[in-house]
């Protein structure tokens, strides 16, 4: 039997990017080591990327015999990248569940200032959905669950500033506040 003919039965995805307004890295993760082994070609692979899609109105690009899904929201670019041979509605799959899991983490904030606020639930939530460039989930609504992530607000630092001040611990503050009254 040639084994050598048969493709292979996982969907898998090459890379996560997440590039600002100017091409710049906030997120890259290259599940496959010889793709681009090293940062530099990692960094000119991501200009390439970025110069081909910025202006364009396009979903979908090929370069480097890579198929690349891309959306923009903002001042941040997501893209997804995946071999010639991968699916393509399956690569906007991944897009759109990042995308989406990303907006309701981020109570659809989706810009660069709370992605950079809230990148330890960026990191979640792509490792959510791919494992090792294996895709694992495509459905945000599992994803957000899964990942269980509430992003710190500045009212939540208000209030425990103000409970500090207050000398409200748990609850207690009020009870000193009563005892008082």
């Amino acid at each position: 039997m040639d084994f050598m003919a048969l493709e292979p039965s996982l969907y898998t995805v090459k890379a996560v990017l997440i590039l600002d307004n100017d091409g710049n890295r906030l997120l890259s993760k290259y599940y496959d080591p010889q793709l681009y082994p090293s940062i530099k070609e990692q960094r000119n692979f991501e200009k390439n990327v970025f110069n081909k899609s910025h202006k364009a109105d396009n979903e979908i690009a090929f370069l480097e015999g890579m198929t690349i899904v891309y959306k923009s929201s903002i001042d941040v670019f997501f893209y997804v990248v995946g071999s010639t041979q991968e699916n393509e509605l399956m690569l906007m799959m991944v897009l759109n569940c990042l995308f989406e899991s990303l907006s309701q983490i981020l109570r659809k904030n989706v810009e660069k200032r709370f992605l950079l606020d809230n990148m330890d639930g960026v990191f979640l939530v792509v490792d959510e959905i791919i494992d090792g460039g294996v895709i694992l989930e495509s459905d945000p609504q599992q994803v957000v669950q899964k990942v269980n992530y509430r992003p710190v607000s500045e009212q939540a630092y208000g209030f425990v500033l103000f409970d500090y001040i207050t000398g409200n611990v748990e609850g207690q503050g009020d009870r000193s506040l009563r005892g008082a009254l």
